[in-house]
């Protein structure tokens, strides 16, 4: 059972006039962490059941932006309480399903309750950053294409493989990592360009391109011809990657999440549905030996945050094809 329908049996269940209704998400969690709603306000949250001795100090996690962490006592057992991660806004609703799937697989095997709730605790640092972006502007244009961009190419590689769940653990938003998709030995720099841009390329650093730092790195660019109401918006790839993984939820959560971190929330689809995208290009480079680039041994000492471009005509004899892409990084 998916953890929003778990949440809906819990709002009709009228058997509560006060406290809590829990159930766990699946017999595969072994902490004790369950799926929950708050009486009366039938207020979703997470709840983890926890030794009153263990109970955190809560007061410096309630800076969260529409969460509220609370110690509630167990009634049952007053050595026992439980420490909850209730949502306040239910606008956030498909949010909070995300995070608190990603929170309860990534505790899902811990035991030590210690451990537990530090693990847990942690995780929910991390939702901070992610309510901060929910403010009314959405993405900018740029930040758009980019997005386009770089979900094009994560569907034409679940296309080809048949690990899904590879395939979206390769995306490296939001890290720190220099390319956009990096596994093992390989990386992939997305870039997309429109209007009269769509011939020159813009690298962020001297190690983007760098393979004595990756063995095989190529670089695939799109070029993109950006209308109003017409050709293919960013909701409409956005669920179309989603339908692909609908079969597997871990990988459907781990893309949701991932789209959560670079900025993309349900409530700024409206600002996104009548830019269309439509390809005036697909080009895969591999990078070797003499391509146009600054390596970061070429820089002299002193010298920090190199920037350039490069021209896509100088760049043909480089070129390859999907197939001879995807066989690369594929996963064996």
């Amino acid at each position: 059972m998916k953890i929003d329908e778990i949440w809906i049996d819990l709002e009709n269940d009228q058997s509560l006039s006060s406290g809590i209704l829990v159930k766990r998400l699946s017999s595969m969690v072994l902490s004790d962490i369950y799926v929950a709603v708050r009486a009366p306000e039938m207020m979703r949250c997470l709840a983890i059941h926890i030794s009153v001795e263990n109970q955190p100090d809560t007061s410096s996690w309630n800076r969260l932006r529409d969460i509220k962490v609370e110690i509630l006592t167990d009634s049952q057992d007053r050595k026992k309480c439980y420490l909850l991660f209730l949502l306040l806004n239910k606008q956030h609703n498909d949010i909070f399903s995300v995070l608190s799937e990603d929170l309860i697989n990534h505790v899902a095997q811990i035991t030590d309750e210690k451990n537990l709730i530090a693990e847990s605790l942690n995780r929910l640092a991390k939702w901070q950053t992610l309510f901060d972006k929910l403010g009314p502007q959405g993405l900018s244009p740029e930040a758009q294409r980019g997005l386009y961009g770089e979900v094009f190419f994560l569907q034409k590689f679940l296309n080809v493989s048949d690990d899904k769940e590879h395939c979206v653990s390769s995306w490296q938003v939001p890290s720190n990592t220099v390319q956009d998709f990096h596994h093992s030995d390989w990386a992939v720099e997305v870039k997309t360009t429109h209007g009269n841009n769509h011939q020159k390329i813009q690298i962020s650093s001297e190690r983007q391109l760098d393979d004595t730092i990756v063995p095989k790195i190529f670089l695939y660019h799109l070029s993109l011809d950006v209308r109003v109401d017409h050709g293919e918006t960013l909701n409409q790839l956005v669920e179309v990657v989603e339908c692909n993984l609908e079969k597997n939820i871990t990988a459907l959560s781990s893309f949701r999440l991932k789209l959560f971190e670079v900025g993309y929330f349900d409530i700024h689809k409206s600002l996104y549905q009548h830019t269309g995208y439509n390809i005036r290009q697909e080009t895969v480079f591999k990078i070797a030996g003499d391509f146009p680039r600054i390596t970061e041994n070429e820089i002299r000492g002193g010298v920090g945050d190199v920037k350039y471009s490069i021209s896509i005509a100088d760049c043909t004899s480089f070129m390859k094809t999907d197939l001879e892409l995807f066989d690369s990084i594929n996963k064996n």
